[in-house]
């Protein structure tokens, strides 16, 4: 069996362990995210403080702010084969504001627009410096209904990405750069189920600079949290994603962890914070390095704003 299968096997196993727990502590469908206050659930809410479509817990490139330590075997950071272990730390910065939302008829349904935006970088905690080796810049505008534990996103975004200064001025060979970006129109459905969340979709990206990256994309995911009735919850999901760059190899992720939040006062979104284990296996999401195959676990803090 190869380390993708392994790593595969892993992710599922502990979902389904973890999936016996969630399933004890909570038979109600939980709600992600900071929560929708009463008094804005229903009618045209100018500037909302909350989302109606739950953040994703385990795709690497969903907007939020987190600091994370992985070890993992990356190409082309302090191995161009990619055949030794290295340690990166990712790290993002990450938000949404809402621009309008018409509720109703329940707290937290309803159609909603925002704008996202996001940093995603990696450093080289090997190097002298620590090298930033990749930045990731995402701008987005998402479209998002909800009702009954059904939601939908659908999401027009921009990306480019950008290898770090001291990265390129590293001795030995020149590396190539490429002057990656493009835009791309998501699609997302999602259903809750109890402690259960699967979500599906697709995405197209046009505008794309290399001509080489990937058009088309599918994307689905499991998730399984224990309950909203405390501050503290557990939480797990697996993410993945393939493209026809890659014939349809899949890009795997799984997290596993705690949530604690901290409600709000009145009129003001509440606050969360994750400690995640994380695994990934398959095509590197980190931009430049987008042809590299890696793998990593590691341990991430995961912030709302």
């Amino acid at each position: 069996m190869g380390a993708r299968s392994i790593s595969t096997v892993v992710i599922l196993a502990m979902l389904v362990a973890f999936a016996t727990t969630a399933a004890a502590q909570s038979s109600t469908a939980p709600r992600c995210g900071t929560g929708v206050h009463d008094a804005d659930a229903t009618g045209v809410v100018w500037f909302p403080f909350d989302q109606i479509f739950c953040p994703l817990i385990a795709d690497p490139k969903e907007p939020r702010s987190f600091a994370s330590l992985l070890r993992g075997k990356f190409q082309s950071v302090a191995d161009p084969r990619g055949e030794n272990a290295s340690t990166i730390a990712s790290v993002g910065l990450g938000d949404s504001f809402g621009i309008v939302r018409i509720g109703g008829p329940d707290a937290g349904e309803g159609m909603q627009l925002d704008v996202v935006g996001a940093i995603f970088a990696q450093f080289d905690l090997g190097a002298p410096s620590n090298d930033l080796i990749n930045a990731d810049y995402t701008v987005g505008v998402p479209l998002t209904f909800r009702r009954n534990g059904f939601s939908i996103r659908a999401k027009l975004y921009h990306q480019s990405s950008h290898l770090g200064d001291e990265y390129l001025l590293r001795p030995g060979d020149p590396i190539d750069r490429e002057n990656l970006s493009f835009e791309s129109i998501e699609l997302l459905v999602s259903q809750e189920l109890g402690p259960v969340r699967v979500y599906g979709g697709t995405e197209r990206l046009f505008r794309r600079e290399p001509d080489s990256l990937g058009a088309k994309v599918f994307h689905g995911g499991l998730e399984l949290r224990s309950g909203r009735a405390r501050r503290t919850q557990l939480l797990a999901g697996v993410d993945v994603k393939t493209t026809d760059l890659y014939d349809w190899s899949p890009a795997t992720s799984g997290r596993l962890g705690i949530e604690v939040g901290r409600p709000g006062s009145a009129g003001h979104p509440g606050r969360l914070v994750l400690l995640l284990l994380e695994l990934y296996q398959g095509p590197s999401p980190y931009g430049q390095f987008f042809q590299d195959d890696i793998s990593y676990i590691g341990i991430g803090l995961h912030f709302s704003l």
